[in-house]
């Protein structure tokens, strides 16, 4: 099994295809998915002023297969790099009046068994039903083997607009540090 933990140096970036080019200024849906952490969470149902929700395929784990030309899809690798950052800098992102929130369609076990095996500690919404992937949000996604997987997105949300997207996301590992750096300074 690869080290999913780390990036590979020859991972092919994505491009922005202008799949998210229509959510700046969106309002969040009222949609309640499936939560790692307490049942059901709603989009709109937020205890800070702002949400991060950072959109990823899948994580990979032990029991996990993931498609063999994984690595060649241009920004499939990195949902365990991308969550273990957002794990690490959880303190800094509330003290920046931040919830941070992960979502995927991967199956809620798999979400569940990862959150707990890497100690995340806060929830992974489940969305194996691609209702994001609808109006009016219409989250962009790809095909990972023979499973429809959300493309890597993360939404800063104030009072329940989208302020700021950041897409393509690369490297992942990267993105809570971004995402911090725009809540700071605004850029």
């Amino acid at each position: 099994m690869a080290d999913l933990a780390s990036l590979p140096n020859n991972l092919p970036p994505p491009t922005d295809d202008g799949a998210c080019d229509h959510l700046l200024g969106l309002e969040l849906p009222e949609v309640e998915l499936p939560s790692t952490r307490d049942g059901m969470r709603s989009l709109r149902d937020v205890p800070t002023r702002r949400l991060v929700l950072y959109v990823y395929p899948r994580t990979g784990g032990p029991d996990i297969t993931l498609p063999s030309d994984w690595d060649l899809i241009p920004g499939a690798r990195g949902c365990t790099p991308q969550s273990c950052a957002f794990r690490d800098h959880h303190a800094e992102l509330a003290d920046l009046e931040a919830t941070v929130w992960g979502l995927s369609a991967q199956p809620i076990g798999e979400q569940k068994d990862f959150a707990e095996r890497m100690h995340i500690p806060f929830p992974l919404l489940n969305d194996t039903t691609l209702v994001l992937a609808e109006n009016p949000l219409r989250l962009p996604t790809f095909l990972g083997g023979e499973v429809t997987l959300y493309k890597r997105v993360t939404l800063v949300v104030e009072n329940g607009l989208i302020t700021r997207v950041f897409y393509p996301v690369f490297p992942p590992d990267r993105n809570a540090d971004d995402v911090i750096e725009y809540l700071r300074l605004g850029v």
